[in-house]
């Protein structure tokens, strides 16, 4: 089948008339609703059930299984044009304490947990599977389909390994369906022991986050108008800004082929770095207050719904029967090091909120922040734990070094370094456990004794009455 604009242009048609049809399922189907499934994950599911390797009804081309690494590379391109953050490591470290360590310890802790004890697993049980298979997981849970096309992208462009993508998104999929489902069991049972703060049972979030629809008087601001649309149109003129970036990376990496055919950077990378490349320009020109940091990150959440969608679309179904074996077995090792963060990492180590601090970990450590919001949500309705503005903070130095994970450990995977790199991650991430112990302190009570800062029972126990 010939592929051009056109296919291309009816691929996204398509995909968008799936999102349209997923949407009006979450806003009409209460089980849906209940379990905040992601519309983009539904739209996944209904395209990989009407595709060619279900029903066959739409009729996709057979590019679709590219489009969720562009995906990323089109995300990466836009993180950081419009950055204005200029928090020092000093405060981060200082004001959100635990919040910074444990976050960071937790993504780290993940990667390193897989790669030593994962590679050690499958390639001792499963010889004939390639030695970057464990790298998949975490790619998936911790940074859901968009670092999993990434990772799985980089596995297939420096490795040659064509079926890194869809067992990367496979893991992604499982990881959200394990982190809405394995979340709402941990809240179930933290309220039946006591361990919440600030809810004695599972509350209903606002309507709107279970429908997806916004009612008037809950909406929001989008961005500014930084330019005259007499000029030009201000959502032209941040996508171009990122399409820039985007064709900076993929320019780059053509022309380093040629300097140096023997190395093969991820392109995503690339199209990052160019992105920091198109932010000093338009700081050199005093163009940089004319861009909406709000609207970058719109475009880079609208592009990961197609990311999603079109990841979970076009999982090749052979693949993961291939692997189930494998998959089930890394998929069990995430799980364990996700749970036992929360209750033996979490309890004993943060100051306050514990559970509400764990669970937001949980949740984004096995999808996506999206995730983690939600279950957050369910357990801190008013955000009064503070969690999500200690993660922001945080936020601005764990984005760095996850890049440098993102793009430096798929290549010590394929080379077949990843035992050394999951042992020295390893280290890391009991440094940081021991760092956070050290400074903040160990808490040996059973999860259920009031910390320091922490809202009194009594008034917990007013309020939910009332």
């Amino acid at each position: 089948m010939n592929f051009g604009p056109w296919e291309f242009i009816m691929d996204m048609a398509l995909m968008s008339l799936l999102l349209f049809i997923a949407q009006l399922i979450r806003s009409r189907v209460k089980i849906v609703q209940n379990l905040y499934l992601p519309s983009s994950l539904i739209a996944g599911f209904l395209g990989l059930a009407l595709s060619k390797q279900g029903l066959g009804v739409l009729p996709f081309s057979e590019q679709i299984s590219s489009y969720a690494y562009l995906g990323i590379v089109i995300l990466f391109a836009s993180l950081f044009i419009g950055n204005e953050n200029k928090e020092s490591f000093k405060k981060v470290v200082n004001e959100v304490g635990d919040t910074f360590t444990l976050n960071l310890a937790a993504e780290i802790g993940q990667f390193g947990f897989a790669l030593f004890a994962g590679t050690i697993i499958i390639t001792r049980l499963f010889p004939e599977v390639n030695q970057a298979f464990s790298i998949l997981m975490p790619a998936g849970f911790v940074g859901g389909h968009g670092y999993a096309a990434a990772i799985g992208g980089t596995l297939q462009e420096v490795g040659s390994w064509e079926e890194a993508i869809t067992i990367g998104q496979t893991f992604a999929t499982l990881g959200l369906l394990c982190g809405i489902l394995g979340g709402l069991l941990l809240i179930n049972i933290a309220t039946k022991k006591g361990y919440t703060r600030l809810v004695k049972s599972m509350g209903q979030l606002p309507k709107s986050m279970q429908t997806g629809l916004v009612p008037k008087n809950e909406r929001t601001v989008m961005g500014d108008n930084t330019v005259n649309p007499m000029s030009i149109d201000p959502l032209s003129w941040h996508i171009l800004l990122v399409l820039i970036a985007t064709a900076g990376g993929f320019y780059v990496q053509g022309w380093l082929k040629i300097i140096f055919p023997g190395i093969t950077l991820p392109m995503f990378s690339l199209s990052m770095l160019a992105g920091i490349v198109v932010q000093y320009v338009l700081k050199f020109v005093k163009m940089d207050g004319y861009v909406d940091k709000r609207v970058m990150t719109r475009i880079g959440s609208s592009v990961t719904d197609y990311l999603v969608a079109f990841g979970v679309a076009s999982i090749q179904l052979s693949i993961v029967i291939k692997y189930a074996i494998p998959i089930l077995i890394m998929l069990g090792c995430g799980l364990f090091f996700a749970v036992f963060f929360v209750f033996f990492i979490g309890r004993k180590l943060f100051h306050n909120y514990w559970f509400e601090r764990s669970i937001f970990i949980y949740g984004w450590s096995t999808g996506v922040v999206a995730m983690g919001v939600t279950l957050l949500r369910i357990v801190d309705p008013e955000f009064k734990s503070k969690t999500l503005e200690d993660y922001g903070m945080a936020y601005v130095f764990i984005s760095f070094i996850e890049i440098l994970i993102v793009a430096l450990l798929p290549l010590f995977a394929i080379a077949g370094n990843g035992i050394i790199a999951g042992g020295v991650l390893l280290l890391i991430f009991i440094g940081l456990i021991g760092f956070t112990a050290f400074k903040y302190g160990i808490h040996r009570d059973d999860g259920t004794e009031l910390r320091q800062g922490e809202i009194d029972k009594t008034f917990i126990k007013e309020a939910n009455s009332n």
